[in-house]
């Protein structure tokens, strides 16, 4: 495995700021562009306006935060009070509805699971509602949605119309009317190249070229020329030519007939005769094609209105040729055409949101109501648009009008509380607070219970404190208890009740962040510095945020211990390049250039040995301030961007890790390279086959320890039996026999003893795990424990466990996995801890429910997964939870919690086997 588990591979926290800094919207917009499009500024950095007098003060240009500043964000997405029972409503409901309204559902959940920050989930959820839509205007927006996703506008050389290979993404399948393959991963058609486009070109024109020396028996006049047309093939392209040239009308008679004030060319009329024998149109300009279109729908040809609108839809190639035609599109109802805009400006995504002419397309009433015309005016549409604009830029015009037409295209419940919610989150923002009082009112009225969180702060910020208290007091009494509400309540009470709410937030959901933040500053105000940052590295050590590493660098200004916070501040920008410190006032880069001046600079080979000693301790965010250092020194060294993106992987942040892989992949200096960071790109998307095809291309060019890497450890990703084993064995060898640095080949050691160990070949594995440790490869102890364990020497892995825990700094994996090798009671100390320093590890809380459930306290094994679930929805929990309840003949909970888990991951087979299980016990139990 790279560098970590694969089961932790998508685990992610949210990394982009939500809320925006603190001034009127009118006099920011300046200010955030120049800051750049998205809006980095963390809320809580309202800062004091004393100005500290110590030697720190030039880094403090705006003094220290103060405790009655700071405040958490409302999250702008879906809530659920219950996310079990939420879940496993969407996953009946989808398996009942029929598939046109799947697309709906996958949408629902898509918005519900937002807030679990799974990028792998919510990918999920889109390819599942593509794979589940016929329409154009559906697939032109999903396809465009899955591009976003996988942020290709980042890679250099790429075209928003390139197709990358996949049916479910590519621009010509969307353009397709039906549906698609069954298959997440199937290719589309586009690799058999122009040669089958072009004998397709040939067939479509066959049709009427045997009539094209027919004799001509009518003319159409237009000024001076004429048009000599066949009578019979002029009357069948519509009923109204029918009418005149066969019917009733004087021109029926005529073998001239004017035509000169019907607004059409002669030469596009000597175009329409020409369509009227061949139906074909690719030797005529856009022009002439477009006067054609007019024509068309002027007379009601619908043939040739469906050719015109199909062959100006195969026109639009960029952003200028979308801008020029949608207007001919919506003008003539061509539905396809407009498609065919709408999808390059939606593939431009989010760069074209920046474009004027583009957001008068999208924005206004008249504009939703134009492309409501031609069907193009939707919920889907308006979700995507406003998702993007949110992350560019929250407090802009823009979001607030895409907000306000997706709750006009909002139809059920849950749409209209979607929409509602983040128009009331953006209002506050702008701080429009009558107005987003309104909005989370409204979303109140609809069944979302979260916005009750909004309308209590839109109300604190008008000076209704108590009100405010009132609302969350009576919603911690009328509903089970969440971390939020205690949170929220915690904003509007002081003293002892403001700590134990907060306390409770903590304990009913750790993943919050602003009850450390809290904490911690109300330490620094008692002056106690060290005990602040104890209380901020809590969280920073499970779940690494830009804001949480501020505030530790803030902290460590005031001790004056210039490296730690130097080291936080450079950490803090492999996850936000452009993050603004100190409520915007000043660039994270700016502060790295003070801090720099007053710490002992390193060489780049300082810094290599830095890399060295601080990966080898487990040290995450010290390598990446190390890596951080050495990218300002050499900013295009695709290796070191690459080492960044394994470590922000590792800690959960897979926005910024994709970011620094795109990089790497941009900056490769060689084809072979930038094959092999392609191939990573596709396995992180979940596209297995294409990172094999890029690896073993890489390999074709040049053998390199990466490219076998790659090769290995996707071939790995499975279940492996001895011949593929073997192979990868022989992979990972080739691997070791390449040039690389000993932080790689410590790890390729360390899956090499890994593959041993699953082949039973222990010796082999412990010689592997020896030589990684020889070059500091200190994971490697965790695998010679599984072998020492499994030649039964329980207390030589104990040991080895004890020698891992020692030396990292991020270990409570290692307490996790040294409880295998131990008693029962050490077993439990070890897991106690491990769940301390990292509440969202999930084995802890199995094997306590597991103790007691073996002990026969059933209703104790319950409640530990259960306290667990309300901030973790996890399969496996939910799996196990749903074990115990079918033990307890409890059957409706199972099947709940079975639903809830495929509702995640829809293809586990344990699960499927113990839902359907569940649900015969069920039926029998009630036949009795």
């Amino acid at each position: 495995m790279r560098s970590f588990k694969l089961i932790e591979r998508y685990k992610s926290t949210q990394v982009h700021a939500v809320t925006p800094p603190e001034a009127n919207p009118s006099t920011t917009t300046t200010s955030c562009a120049a800051a750049g499009k998205v809006n980095h500024h963390s809320k809580w950095l309202k800062l004091s306006q004393t100005i500290s007098a110590s030697a720190a003060e030039p880094l403090l240009p705006c003094g220290l935060p103060k405790t009655e500043l700071i405040e958490p964000p409302i999250d702008p997405h879906l809530k659920s009070v219950n996310h079990v029972e939420t879940l496993a409503s969407l996953y009946r409901r989808f398996q009942t509805c029929s598939r046109f309204d799947k697309l709906l559902i996958c949408l629902e959940q898509y918005s519900l699971l937002r807030s679990l920050c799974d990028p792998k989930l919510l990918r999920r959820c889109l390819w599942t509602a593509r794979q589940n839509v016929a329409d154009v205007h559906s697939k032109v927006v999903l396809s465009a949605w899955l591009r976003y996703e996988r942020r290709e506008d980042e890679l250099l050389g790429s075209t928003s119309m390139e197709c990358g290979g996949h049916i479910l993404e590519c621009p010509k399948a969307a353009m397709l009317h039906g549906y698609d393959s069954n298959s997440f991963y199937d290719h589309c058609q586009c690799h058999l190249g122009t040669a089958h486009r072009a004998d397709k070109q040939i067939i479509v024109g066959d049709d009427g070229c045997s009539t094209s020396n027919e004799d001509s028996d009518v003319s159409f006049c237009i000024g001076d020329e004429e048009i000599n047309c066949v009578r019979n093939r002029i009357a069948v392209l519509s009923g109204p030519f029918e009418t005149m040239l066969y019917g009733s009308f004087i021109e029926s008679n005529k073998v001239k007939i004017d035509f000169s004030e019907n607004g059409i060319s002669a030469e596009g009329m000597r175009a329409v005769e020409v369509f009227s024998r061949t139906r074909r149109l690719d030797s005529f300009n856009p022009e002439i094609v477009l006067e054609l279109l007019s024509f068309a729908n002027r007379f009601c040809c619908e043939e040739m209105k469906s050719a015109c609108d199909a062959y100006l839809a195969s026109l639009v190639c960029n952003i200028g040729d979308a801008l020029i035609l949608i207007d001919y599109g919506l003008e003539e109802t061509a539905s396809l055409l407009v498609a065919a805009c709408l999808q390059v400006l939606l593939r431009e995504l989010p760069s074209s949101l920046y474009n004027l002419n583009v957001v008068k397309i999208f924005c206004s009433v008249e504009a939703k109501e134009r492309l409501a015309m031609v069907g193009h005016a939707s919920f889907l549409l308006y979700y995507f648009l406003s998702q993007v604009a949110m992350e560019e830029n929250m407090v802009s015009k823009t979001t607030v009008m895409l907000l306000e037409r997706l709750r006009e295209c909002a139809t059920e419940k849950w749409q209209k509380a979607l929409a509602l919610h983040q128009l009331g989150c953006v209002r506050l923002e702008r701080k429009e607070y009558e107005d987003a009082e309104c909005c989370f009112e409204a979303a109140i009225r609809v069944g979302h219970v979260y916005s009750v969180a909004g309308l209590a702060r839109a109300k604190y910020k008008q000076g209704h404190q108590y009100s405010s208290y009132d609302l969350m007091n009576s919603l911690i009494s009328d509903y089970k208890s969440v971390g939020w509400m205690y949170q929220e309540r915690s904003l509007y009470c002081n003293g002892r009740m403001k700590i134990f709410d907060l306390n409770t937030a903590t304990q009913l959901d750790p993943m919050l962040s602003f009850p450390y933040k809290y904490r911690a500053v109300a330490l620094m105000e008692e002056k106690q510095i060290r005990a602040s940052i104890t209380e901020i590295d809590k969280i920073i050590g499970f779940k690494v945020s830009p804001d949480c590493l501020e505030l530790r660098a803030w902290f460590f200004i005031a001790l004056e211990d210039y490296p730690s916070a130097l080291r936080d501040i450079r950490a803090l920008l492999a996850l936000e390049p452009n993050y603004m410190m100190f409520h915007g006032k000043v660039s994270a880069d700016h502060l790295v250039e003070l801090l720099s001046r007053r710490v002992q600079q390193w060489s780049q080979a300082d810094c290599w040995m830095q890399l060295y000693d601080r990966w080898s301790c487990i040290d995450d965010v010290g390598s990446l301030a190390v890596i951080h250092q050495m990218l300002v020194n050499d900013p295009h060294k695709s290796l070191l961007r690459f080492r960044q993106s394994l470590l922000l992987l590792r800690l959960n942040c897979q926005k910024a890790a994709m970011r620094s892989l795109r990089l790497a992949r941009n900056h490769s200096v060689s084809e072979h390279e930038r094959l092999v960071y392609e191939g990573w790109i596709s396995y992180d998307t979940g596209h297995r086959e294409e990172a094999l095809s890029k690896a073993e291309e890489s390999i074709a060019l040049q053998r390199s320890f990466e490219a076998f890497f790659l090769k290995a450890y996707v071939l790995a990703d499975t279940s492996l039996n001895p011949e593929s084993s073997a192979y990868v064995i022989q992979l990972l060898e080739e691997a070791l026999k390449c040039p690389s640095d000993g932080l790689r080949k410590g790890q390729a050691l360390n899956n090499l003893g890994s593959i041993y160990v699953d082949c039973g070949k222990l010796d082999l594995a412990a010689d592997c795990y020896m030589n990684a440790l020889d070059i500091k490869h200190t994971r490697a102890h965790q695998g010679l424990a599984r072998v020492f364990h499994l030649k039964n020497q329980k207390k030589a892995a104990y040991n080895e466990m004890t020698k891992l825990i020692d030396k990292a700094r991020n270990n409570a994996s290692a307490y996790e996995k040294r409880s295998e090798y131990c008693d029962r009671e050490m077993a439990m100390n070890d897991l106690s801890m491990a769940t301390r320093l990292d509440p969202l590890r999930t084995y802890p809380y199995r094997y306590r429910a597991a103790v007691l459930m073996d002990d026969q306290k059933e209703p104790e094994a319950v409640e530990e997964l259960t306290r667990a679930l309300a901030f973790k929805p996890d399969l496996q929990m939910l799996h196990l939870r749903a074990a115990f309840y079918e033990s307890m003949s409890d059957f409706v909970s199972a099947i709940q919690d079975c639903e809830a888990a495929l509702c995640l991951d829809p293809n586990h087979t344990d699960t499927l086997e113990l839902y359907n299980r569940a649900r015969d016990q069920a039926t029998h139990q009630q036949q009795k």
